[in-house]
């Protein structure tokens, strides 16, 4: 059984989908029809940046989804198609896009709005995240509980990792005491906001009203929600999901191990980067993965299910 799992921020480069617009038709096909649908150059911000453009979460959003869906399509057009799906943050978004529950323009068209929200809303509200290395969730728990302000778990990434979000000092504070428990690392991440937190709340409204002119269609396929790690077909259900995401946290960990137990065996990483393929090396227990960051690991991925 194939799982598909679809990266999320963090995930581009400069130069992303480049060899897969060259290589393959029906991503070139893909990637022309998801420029031509925004407001920006998708595809010279993808290809050549500059890297602040590319990084900027409005600009990032898109062009993750650009990549994941043309990746898709050139799976599907050798017909590895999946049994599941997942994705990581805006990753569900590329997921929802595969398993036919948003059409690909709408789906570009949606995670512009998204990655303006957000950027807005940390804009205004400041915040921050770091990622805790090595500290069960029972201790990190115990980090979170006694620390004044706002700070909660944002990813559950894998059996070693999650992230924390929220007011600036209280994610600081709550690093220090995650320390003294025991974490192995605590790293600061480079983010222009305290995502799914309770920061994000104004986003989340206006993310709601946004989702409300989008056609949603019920899934060909089983979609796991962030917000609970649990599959859904119904349109309704994976669209509240997807506001409540940006408020609450990423389940990943607890995605990988659902779907796991539903029978996957094969969990491709539809899209560039690697990130989610070492997070499934790290999951309990460890599910080896396949990549598609470059048009040659899409070739190899094809040959490996042919």
């Amino acid at each position: 059984m194939i799982a598909f799992t679809c990266p999320g921020q963090g995930s581009q480069a400069v130069g992303m989908g480049r060899d897969v617009y060259d290589t393959f038709e029906v991503a070139r096909e893909m990637l022309d029809r998801l420029d031509a649908a925004v407001d920006f150059d998708l595809l010279g911000t993808m290809f050549d940046g500059p890297a602040e453009a590319l990084t900027a979460t409005e600009n990032a959003q898109p062009a993750l989804l650009a990549h994941s869906l043309a990746v898709a399509a050139v799976l599907a057009d050798a017909g590895v198609v999946p049994h599941l799906a997942a994705g990581h943050s805006l990753g569900e978004y590329s997921a929802l896009a595969v398993a036919g529950v948003i059409d690909p323009v709408d789906a570009v068209r949606l995670v512009r709005v998204r990655g303006r929200l957000m950027a807005e809303a940390g804009a205004q509200a400041g915040g921050a995240m770091a990622a805790i290395i090595g500290l069960e969730d029972e201790l990190l728990e115990q980090a979170l509980a006694g620390v004044e302000g706002v700070v909660v778990a944002a990813n559950y990434n894998s059996a070693d990792q999650t992230v924390i979000s929220g007011e600036a000092d209280a994610v600081a504070e709550a690093g220090r005491k995650a320390s003294e428990l025991g974490a192995k690392r605590v790293i600061g991440l480079n983010v222009s906001g305290a995502f799914h937190s309770p920061l994000m709340a104004p986003a989340a409204r206006r993310l709601a009203e946004a989702l409300q002119t989008v056609a949603f269609a019920d899934a060909r396929v089983p979609v796991y929600r962030n917000v609970d790690a649990a599959p859904a077909t119904d349109a309704a259900t994976l669209k509240e999901g997807l506001v409540r995401q940006l408020t609450e946290p990423v389940r990943w960990k607890q995605t990988v191990v659902a779907m796991a137990a539903a029978g996957a065996t094969t969990f491709i990483e539809v899209g560039p980067g690697s990130v989610l393929t070492r997070m499934l090396k790290r999951s309990d227990p460890p599910v080896g993965a396949l990549s598609t960051a470059s048009a040659e690991e899409i070739g190899q991925t094809i040959a490996a299910l042919a």
